[in-house]
């Protein structure tokens, strides 16, 4: 190897290149050590001491926890479930007292015509005043909070007697659904949706038909009311495709079908039998069971009803037998629902009554109903399919046009639900997640759950009749479940989740219930089904958490875990550990995840109240709006409050009524008293003007594992380059009600010490940013636990960032001051990349943001070869496609660590000179092994997608290679910056090669059937 002069102490030694840098590593971390040992006399250094006998680290017990949090979720249900409960009693009295009018004439306020006038000013029938004001807690829609009004859908008359009558009685409903709403003021939307269509709904509200004058909307056909209003079934739609049914018949048929699935829901299994002389599944594939009704089946049978012809003669005997031997089978089984079984015949006529089918394979039993759904005009052959339905204890309508479709399919839940009537089985539901349609265009959709009952005539002379009057509901959003997790106690990477009894996830951290660029996934419709847990906890391939979870079992389970950030671009490996239960009373199981080593473990310290109330006064500190110190909901007089005014008020003890987690705010006020003095701190900087004299760095901040943060700016906030960044508006950066800040999170990942530089990854076209963030954990260190209480960071320019680092790299050690060889030289080419491999200096600036593997494959992939960096492989399940721990073993005392604060932004600034000061491209580039030689001459849709991530190898600090290629040899080098997560990567410019880039590009899983 080659040689150079380096200036190493007073005199020149003749080093080699890895020698070298490795002095010069050693050397810069040494002086770090002993800037960061030296602290000024103002150091807060006591103030820490003083506290630090009060500290405690604590591991957490993750199965008491889970059971803990599934009983304050049990709780919470139940109150929701009792408001429900509270509005059934009232509904069946008000019925019963009703004697029902045809001529009754009643004025009620129509949810579309409210507040309508007429051209001359007068307000129309049905559409009185109705005062609207736009309330926070309804997602700021202008809502009334005193009264509730009642939608009608299109094809229903709104003045049709049955319909009129339920409005009369159902106005009982109102005083119960404000009571309600002054018992538990968490309650968002209470409703009654009555069998015979209307939908009476509390807070009132206006609805707003679409372009086309139409309200499509019909509450008998939403999964809430289906679910309460009949049992879980088995069903086989029988279709008929024989000759007669060509042209429109063919084409109702088709819709009757395709309505009947959308009553049905995750509880139900179905298949689809097209039959004429021959007998034809929809589903070839599916020819000898029944499959879940959960969207995708649905939606992939919908898409095979398309290729069904008429052709031929009808041989409606032999599908029934098939039907029959079929439902009996999965029966037998036992994975069905083992509640209903159903056949729904859609046919346009019946030659015979088919007794001796019913007589062998129903009688006398008569476990399986039959619902047949004549097609046309025509009724010749009607009274065979009216007997077939009344003999086997089901109904029979005919479908004449398509408007008339959705009316008569529905009918076939009020005789479903009758048993249940005349049995009076009052059964709560809980549906699984999905998207709130009531919002008007353009809001934010909510992810929710509906707690949902029926409702029953109790009147003597329809009692044995089994008569439904409708089904009365609450919803409760997602968010509502997160307010009962103390995120505190699960760490920066912990979350808690929860799946229904079908394995579906109703709150994940990972679940994305809206696509990257705002717009509704096409997995999701007015009807969402949130994803399978199995889709998120990919990893975990023979499904022991789910099933254990499905099963409604208490455990433990551990595995390792590739989580990912900024949109799957970068990744955390770590090891979980899972801890589950049920939610008793609910279809509903609780999970926590806990990342092993610093997630395991809580930090407990104490000051006094009058020391933490000094200091919670700080302007520069703020507490997170998402997490529940103080519950606020309760009474109205502390609904506008901030979470940081709320605690405040609870400290004063002068406001009895306010409930808040006295654990957690004891944690605040012992965080607000140790990140105290940063105030002062940061405040000298900004005045000290030679510390950031062109205002490179913008904003410092700080945030604990309490929620609280300490934000300093060095420009006006006008002034600040990236102006989201640590607000709303940028949730990625705060902390949340599920996850801490991008920054905290990328931190922890790192050693103890070292600060993670990125660029965040914009949402623009150009995914460009103009600012880079550093960022460092501190964490306590007391014998082997080392929880993470809190992080630090700044934001700067990147063009300063930029313009630092060439500057840096244009000086040179060597006896005389030049450089034989710098990054301005066009033979090399120079770069500042992360532990993830993106570039955040290059001198294209062009390639900043970009992954180093597309602008230099060769070496990238010379560096996995080398073990220097490794692919990581992951997995997406809810993509869209289109288509044509290490601990420090450092003797520091338990608070030393908070010493960090301090020297963060002066190491920022100057740790990273330091090393490119010293980096002397000299040093290397000249060796033997560079040899010279002459330079030879679409539509989105839901898809499963598989995709590389990128890891750089923590052990290993610097790395030198040469990659053969056609007519040359292309040398490079890549040197760890210590205390960082950044590589400096120099690569020989004079030397191509003709291997492709390395991308992370995603590529769709296909499957075959």
């Amino acid at each position: 190897m080659r040689t150079c002069f380096l200036l190493i102490g007073r005199e020149p030694r003749r080093v080699g290149l890895t020698s070298a840098i490795r002095r010069k590593s050693w050397g810069n971390l040494t002086r770090r050590q002993e800037r960061h040992s030296n602290l000024p006399p103002t150091s807060p250094a006591s103030k820490y001491k003083e506290h630090e006998k009060s500290v405690t680290v604590e591991e957490i017990d993750g199965l008491q926890l889970v059971k803990k949090l599934a009983k304050d979720m049990e709780r919470m249900f139940h109150n929701k479930a009792e408001a429900v409960r509270r509005l059934v009693e009232a509904a069946e009295d008000a019925h019963l007292e009703h004697e029902y009018n045809s001529d009754l004439e009643y004025e009620y306020f129509n949810a579309v015509l409210i507040n309508e006038k007429d051209e001359n000013g007068n307000y129309v029938e049905l559409g009185k005043e109705f005062i609207l004001e736009p309330n926070e807690h309804f997602n700021n829609l202008p809502v009334n909070i005193s009264l509730s009004d009642v939608q009608i859908p299109t094809n229903k008359y709104n003045k049709d007697p049955a319909i009129v009558n339920g409005v009369s009685w159902s106005e009982e409903l109102n005083k119960i659904f404000v009571d309600n709403f002054e018992r538990d003021p968490s309650l968002i939307w209470q409703y009654f949706g009555s069998a015979n269509g209307f939908f009476r709904q509390y807070p009132g509200i206006k609805w707003e038909p679409d372009e086309n004058g139409v309200i499509a909307f019909d509450c008998r056909n939403r999964k809430w009311y289906i679910q309460a209003a009949t049992s879980p079934k088995d069903v086989i739609i029988l279709v008929d495709v024989s000759g007669s049914m060509k042209g429109l018949r063919m084409t109702i048929a088709k819709q009757t079908v395709s309505s009947i699935l959308d009553t049905l829901g995750e509880d139900d299994f179905f298949n689809i039998i097209a039959y004429n002389e021959e007998l034809q599944y929809v589903e070839p594939c599916l020819n000898d069971t029944l499959v879940q009704a959960d969207r995708n089946n649905k939606e992939h049978f919908r898409e095979h009803l398309d290729t069904l012809n008429a052709k031929g003669i009808g041989m409606l005997g032999f599908a029934l037998t098939e039907a029959f031997i079929l439902l009996n089978q999965f029966n037998n089984t036992g994975h069905g629902s083992t509640c209903s079984q159903a056949i729904m015949l859609v046919t346009d006529g019946a030659v015979d009554t088919y007794d001796t089918v019913f007589a062998k394979y129903n009688w006398p039993d008569r476990k399986v109903r039959i619902f047949a759904y004549l097609i046309g005009r025509e009724a010749v052959f009607s009274e065979n399919l009216k007997w077939m339905a009344c003999a086997n204890k089901g109904y029979f309508t005919q479908i004449s046009t398509l408007a008339d479709v959705q009316e008569n399919v529905m009918e076939y839940l009020h005789v479903l639900s009758r048993p249940k009537v005349i049995d009076q089985e009052h059964d709560i539901v809980w549906t699984e997640a999905y998207i709130d349609s009531t919002l008007a265009a353009g809001s934010d959709r909510v992810l929710m759950t509906t707690i949902a009952m029926p409702v029953f005539s109790k009147k003597n002379e329809t009692r044995t009749q089994g008569i439904l009057l409708g089904v009365v509901g609450t919803d409760v959003p997602v968010k509502e479940l997160l307010k009962v997790i103390p995120k505190y106690k699960l760490g920066v990477h912990g979350y808690a989740f929860a799946i229904t009894n079908n394995g579906y996830v109703l709150t994940h951290p990972d679940l994305r219930p809206m696509y990257e660029e705002g717009k509704r996934r096409r997995k999701q419709n007015y009807n969402y089904k949130s994803v399978d847990l199995s889709e998120l906890e990919w990893e975990d391939k023979d499904d022991i958490l789910r099933n254990g979870m499905v099963n409604r079992k208490t455990g433990k389970f551990s595995m390792e875990v590739k989580k990912t950030v900024e949109k799957g671009k970068r990744v955390f490996v770590m090891t979980n550990d899972y801890y589950y239960t049920d939610i008793k009373g609910t279809p509903f199981s609780l999970g926590v995840a806990l990342s092993r080593g610093h997630g395991k473990y809580f930090l407990q310290g104490n000051v006094t109240l009058e020391e933490g109330l000094h200091d919670l006064d700080h302007p520069d500190l703020s507490l997170m709006e998402e997490w529940n110190y103080c519950n606020t909901d309760i009474f109205p007089q502390y609904r506008n409050l901030f979470q940081l005014e709320a605690v405040k008020l609870f400290l004063s003890g002068k406001e009895p009524l306010l409930q808040c987690d006295k654990e957690l705010i004891q944690e605040v006020l012992f965080d607000a008293v140790v990140t105290a003095p940063l105030e002062a701190y940061w405040t000298s900087l900004a005045l000290n003007r030679s510390e950031n004299a062109d205002k490179g760095v913008e904003v410092s901040f700080l945030g604990t594992r309490t929620g609280l943060n300490r934000i300093n700016l060095f420009v006006g906030q006008e002034q600040r380059t990236n102006q989201d960044f640590l607000s709303a508006q940028d949730r990625e950066s705060i902390f949340t009600a599920d996850h801490f800040p991008l920054w905290y999170r990328k931190s922890a990942e790192q050693l103890p010490g070292t600060f993670v530089y990125s660029i965040p990854f914009s949402t623009a076209t150009e995914n460009k940013s103009n600012v880079v963030t550093a960022s460092t954990t501190v964490q306590l260190l007391d014998n082997r636990k080392s929880p993470v209480v809190a992080a630090v960071g700044i934001q700067m320019k990147l063009e300063f960032f930029q313009k630092k680092f060439w500057t840096a790299s244009r000086q040179c050690a060597s006896l005389d001051g030049k450089c034989t060889i710098s990054c301005d030289d066009e033979i090399i080419n120079c770069y500042l990349i992360d532990n993830n491999g993106f570039i955040l200096v290059s001198e294209n600036y062009d390639e900043t943001g970009t992954f180093f593997g597309e602008v230099e494959g060769t070496v990238m992939n010379k560096l996995l070869m080398m073990g220097s960096f490794k692919r990581v492989t992951l997995y997406d399940y809810q993509a869209m496609c289109r288509t044509t721990v290490d601990n420090s073993d450092s003797a520091h005392s338990l608070l030393d660590p908070y010493y960090v604060f301090f020297a963060a932004i002066k190491w920022i600034m100057t740790e990273l000179i330091l090393f490119l000061v010293e980096f002397n491209l000299c040093s290397w580039w000249n060796s033997d092994f560079t040899v010279k030689a002459q330079r030879p001459q679409q539509v989105l849709q839901p898809c499963d997608t598989e995709y590389p991530a990128f890891v750089s190898e923590r052990t290993i600090k610097e790395t030198t290679g040469v990659i053969n290629c056609e007519g040359c040899h292309k040398s490079f080098v890549i040197q760890q910056i210590p205390s960082s997560n950044l590589f400096m990567v120099v690569v020989d410019a004079s030397c191509e090669c003709t291997i492709g880039p390395i991308t992370m590009e995603r590529t769709e899983i296909m499957y075959i059937l």
